[in-house]
């Protein structure tokens, strides 16, 4: 029916079965960025945010929200991550706080769901933090930027 992997035959959606894959050491680095008022860029940048540090907090949201990553994204393996960074830098020239994550494991699947989740997660864990005062921020460009290991090799976005 489809070259969906995780579509049977039937159009039942399915797990895709790694079973037969060999454990290769995997990596997947995702990147994305929420634009904002200079303001709140300022708020951020000087620790002014009544509910705390927002970038210190957003990246621990982040690292929790690869963990969690197969109880958000149906189908997804529940993978034993072995390291999830989660970067936030601020772009006063692009009002935007600047996300990447990279998560790693060695297993028979891999973790460009989570690094893109660590990056979601921690996008919007900005926008909760600061919507008090700038209600119109946009997440935006979740990407991923690279994936290595596994039978389909290396992957470079931009």
């Amino acid at each position: 029916m489809s070259d969906l992997t995780h579509i049977d035959a039937d159009g039942n959606a399915i797990m895709v079965d790694v079973s037969d894959k060999d454990a290769t050491e995997r990596t997947a680095t995702a990147m994305g960025s929420v634009y904002m008022e200079p303001a709140t860029l300022k708020l951020i940048t000087d620790k002014g945010v009544k509910k705390g540090d927002v970038l210190s907090i957003a990246q621990l949201a982040g690292i929790m929200g690869a963990k969690r990553t197969p109880d958000l994204i149906p189908l997804c393996h529940p993978l034993a991550l072995t390291s999830v960074k989660v970067e936030l830098t601020t772009d006063d020239k692009r009002n935007a706080v600047d996300i990447t994550a990279t998560c790693k494991l060695t297993g028979q699947t891999g973790v460009e769901m989570e690094a893109l989740t660590a990056v979601s997660v921690a996008a919007l864990t900005v926008y909760d933090m600061c919507k008090a005062v700038d209600r119109a921020m946009r997440l935006g460009d979740i990407r991923l930027i690279h994936k290595a290991g596994g039978k389909s090799g290396e992957f470079k976005g931009e």
